[in-house]
């Protein structure tokens, strides 16, 4: 298993791949469009995820101690962020995620090339992981 910051360097790596933004976009889109589509008792409101313009969903579960995250949005460019954000911090406990120093972002250059509003979007998911993060680590730690 890869560890976050080896995953968030797999991604620094495929967008430095790219000059120009209209190419990472596309990669964005792609990434989202590769991602397996949610499954529709997923698709609740209380999985939703709140500040985001478009709709993002968001379950996670714990399993044999890790959090894994599945996600979908109905707007092509933030299902492509969400995934990444999946595709980095899925699958890993909840102490990982949350000591995750997530520079990708800034890195691949995401935050300044997003609109204030999807920049806003991006912070309110990667909250919302770390919400569930927290809240896994608090109920295993009460066994």
């Amino acid at each position: 298993m890869k560890t976050i910051d080896e995953l968030q360097d797999e991604v620094i790596e495929e967008f430095s791949d790219f000059d120009d933004w209209m190419d990472k976009y596309q990669l964005l889109i792609d990434l989202g469009n590769e991602q397996a589509p949610l499954s529709p008792e997923y698709k609740t409101d209380q999985n939703l995820i709140d500040g985001c313009q478009s709709r993002v969903w968001l379950q996670a579960d714990l399993v044999d101690g890790k959090v894994v995250f599945q996600a979908e949005s109905d707007a092509l460019i933030v299902k492509g962020i969400i995934a990444l954000l999946v595709k980095v911090l899925s699958g890993h406990t909840p102490d990982e995620i949350l000591n995750a120093d997530l520079h990708f972002i800034d890195e691949i250059g995401l935050r300044e090339h997003l609109s204030p509003t999807r920049s806003n979007g991006l912070l309110a998911m990667v909250k919302q992981i770390r919400m569930y993060a927290l809240a896994f680590k608090t109920k295993m730690e009460e066994k």
